[in-house]
């Protein structure tokens, strides 16, 4: 006879796979609660580096915007206040933007604004920055949340879970940097006037002016008014009307025609008040390139007192005067060799009356509009200036 026997099932057996899927169910918990305390911190980090980064980016375009006043030879306000106006308005800006929960993003007007000159070196064939050196024509912006203890806003940024395996905070900071460039040109953009003055005026005079400050000081210009006063300012001027002298005989100086050929005085006056438009600068091609000059253009010598309501009218507006270094052919048959573009205001208009009474005074002044295309050229003080805009 066989025996039979039934064995009963280990007790340890039995609770073997039930334990086991207690400890990986635990195991599996914990390892869930981490992933996603890891996924909501990173994007907490992640998206608190993006709101940073954005108030760094509108910051530091809103300082290198300040900067134009303080450049070049027709400067109206100091390096200095140039400076303190930069880091006033990055501060501002950030101040406006929120970040992290909190409304307002903070920037220390001086730890965390850094000016100083862009310069691009035809050599070496690069840009080179050279920070805390003037004149400013570059800033950057840092935004951070890494200051310990700090109750401005920028002390480390609390995290939500990682505080479980010992990770309280974050130390962030983030950087933009922007510049002004030298423009090479200007171009077509539709329904956007160019300001440039349809008078030439020869190179030399100008340099003279520039270089050695020949000129006079009657008159000032308040960016802030954007008035015009009868007492100097420190920017040197020069009379652009064709008085003749031995270096510059008389009637050499003269209106040109920009777009079509032999443009009548409606032309030269609508020029004069409101700057090219889209038909001009499509006679053009569609631009006015500064770095494939010279150029020849019709012109006519000497100034009409039928322009002088019109340029009043632009008194203290800045616009782009070409220079000329030679002329040939009389009256409305002359040609003129442009060689430059540089930036001036008009400060004080007379046309009529005797010849030693014309004048129209004018000084270099900051130019620059979203016309203007920024080039690898070396940036002087009398050059036009491009729009400002955001480099690596």
């Amino acid at each position: 006879m066989r025996n039979t026997s039934h064995h009963q099932p280990s007790l340890v057996t039995a609770a073997q796979p039930a334990g086991n899927t207690l400890v990986l169910a635990a195991s599996s918990l914990v390892m869930l609660f981490g992933f996603t305390a890891f996924a909501v911190d990173v994007g907490y980090i992640t998206l608190t580096k993006a709101e940073l980064q954005k108030t760094a980016d509108a910051a530091v375009l809103a300082a290198t915007l300040e900067l134009y006043e303080g450049w070049g030879s027709g400067a109206t306000i100091s390096q200095s206040q140039a400076a303190a106006n930069a880091r006033q308005a990055a501060a501002e800006v950030a101040a406006a933007n929120r970040s992290a929960g909190n409304l307002s993003t903070y920037v220390d007007s001086q730890r965390d604004v850094r000016l100083g000159n862009l310069q691009w070196n035809s050599v070496a064939g690069e840009w080179v920055k050279t920070w805390d050196v003037g004149p400013y024509n570059l800033a950057e912006v840092t935004v951070r949340r890494d200051q310990p203890g700090s109750s401005q806003g920028d002390g480390p940024l609390d995290l939500f879970f990682a505080k479980i395996i010992g990770h309280e905070n974050a130390n962030l900071r983030v950087s933009a940097t922007a510049a002004i460039q030298a423009g090479i040109g200007v171009r077509k953009i539709p329904g956007v006037n160019v300001g440039v003055l349809p008078i030439a005026v020869d190179v030399g005079s100008w340099d003279d002016l520039i270089t050695n400050g020949n000129g006079s000081d009657q008159f000032g210009y308040d960016e802030f008014n954007k008035s015009i006063s009868g007492h100097g300012d420190g920017v040197v001027e020069m009379n652009i009307y064709p008085t003749g002298s031995a270096g510059l005989p008389p009637g050499n100086r003269g209106t040109v025609d920009f777009g079509s050929s032999n443009n009548s005085t409606a032309d030269i006056s609508r020029q004069i008040l409101y700057g090219l438009n889209d038909s001009d600068l499509q006679a053009m091609g569609g631009e006015l390139r500064f770095d494939q000059l010279p150029m020849m253009i019709n012109g006519d010598t000497g100034l009409s007192a039928g322009i002088k309501d019109e340029l009043w009218t632009i008194r203290g507006e800045p616009r782009l005067m070409p220079l000329f270094d030679s002329v040939s052919g009389p009256g409305n048959n002359a040609y003129y060799r442009i060689v430059r573009f540089v930036p001036v205001r008009i400060l004080d208009v007379q046309l009529t009356g005797k010849p030693s009474s014309k004048r129209v005074i004018v000084q270099s002044a900051p130019f620059t509009d979203a016309t203007v295309i920024p080039g690898k050229v070396e940036i002087q003080g009398d050059s036009v200036l491009s729009p400002v805009s955001l480099i690596p």
